[in-house]
């Protein structure tokens, strides 16, 4: 431990026993050291003893309460934390771009560690931009850890997800059986894992309808809802402009919605939307929005079940675990006029849909 701290022994054992007489530069790296190796205090160990017996308590770490999705993953996770009569601690990560000093947050070894010391059994992951090199803290002092829907997935931590390739095929198929074929997609960020698949889905699905991909289409950014107002408006400066939009999302979809009203574009007689999530959004949006719809409440319930076998040492089946999605058709979506008006273009610009 001193050699990888690079200070003596006597130094080390200063630190650990709360001496004084040590730098605070020197503190810092020695405790540094010690939590990399996965050092455990005797304050840790009886904590890790004494929450061997009783109901285990989880902690679940969120990133934000800004969409539907998480707000009804987070309700399910709780709803059957207390039907199962399992204590729960959440907690949020802190936020990008953020003026809290660096120094205040909770890194994951700080994290890691109180965990151990206040007794928590395991770890939810609930937000989204999580990596392996953040979950290697919990993997040390070997915490279970389920990471729900993660932007990429983890390769040795289990996770919980939905059919997300199938669920973007579903989703293009409805717009092509209605007749459009000029069918765009509006999505989130191209390096995370379940926007690919849902873009990968409305490929497949083109390409099997012999419909050609038109690259302008295609319009990747993030999973907001400005997103989706500025993907309607890129789209609507096309010469040709799509008849229906797939959105990778409910709050991308939401965007598109608000952008579309604006523009004085009706809802679903000049375009038809598509979301993702199936959260409450779908359902109070006006037009009720068709959407893709992921079982959000099974998915919680997935993963606090995969978390709590780990907890008890059980085997599971699989890393990863993706539950079937579901087209739930609403108002948003109809058959493509057979005349595009012009459309926020300004120009009486009239074209065909073939």
């Amino acid at each position: 431990m001193a050699g990888r701290a690079g200070v003596s022994a006597p130094t080390v054992s200063k630190v650990l026993n709360g001496r004084t007489d040590v730098s605070a530069e020197t503190r810092a790296r020695v405790v540094r050291a010690l939590e990399e190796a996965g050092y455990e205090s005797p304050r840790q160990r009886r904590a890790a003893r004494t929450v061997a017996v009783g109901p285990p308590v989880v902690e679940i770490l969120i990133g934000s309460l800004g969409s539907g999705y998480m707000t009804e993953i987070l309700d399910g996770l709780l709803d059957y934390a207390v039907e199962l009569g399992i204590e729960t601690v959440v907690s949020k990560t802190a936020a990008s771009g953020t003026s809290e000093p660096s120094a205040q947050r909770p890194t994951p070894e700080t994290r890691a560690r109180r965990m151990v010391e206040e007794g928590r059994r395991g770890l939810l992951v609930v937000t989204p931009a999580v990596r392996d090199s953040q979950l290697n803290a919990f993997l040390r002092r070997k915490i279970p850890v389920v990471v729900i829907d993660p932007h990429n997935t983890p390769s040795d931590v289990v996770s919980v997800g939905a059919t997300d390739w199938a669920g973007g095929k579903s989703a293009t198929e409805h717009l092509i059986e209605l007749g459009h074929r000029r069918i765009a997609f509006v999505g989130g960020a191209v390096t995370v894992d379940c926007n690919l698949a849902r873009l990968h889905g409305y490929l497949a699905a083109l390409m099997a309808a012999g419909i050609p991909v038109d690259e302008q289409y295609i319009v990747n950014g993030q999973f907001h809802a400005e997103h989706g107002v500025r993907g309607l408006t890129a789209l609507l400066s096309l010469g040709t402009p799509p008849t229906a939009i797939f959105a990778a999302n409910d709050l991308i979809a939401s965007g598109i919605l608000a952008g579309a009203r604006r523009s004085g574009i009706a809802i679903p007689r000049d375009l038809s939307v598509v979301g993702f999530d199936g959260s409450y959004l779908a359902e109070e949006s006006v037009p009720r929005l068709t959407t893709v719809n992921q079982p959000l409440n099974a998915i919680a319930r997935a993963a606090l079940d995969s978390l709590l076998r780990q907890i008890k040492g059980e085997p599971f089946a699989a890393k990863r675990t993706e539950l079937a999605t579901k087209l739930v058709v609403r108002d948003s979506t109809a058959p493509p006029a057979t005349t595009t008006t012009c459309r926020a273009t300004g120009n009486g610009r009239h074209g065909h849909d073939h």
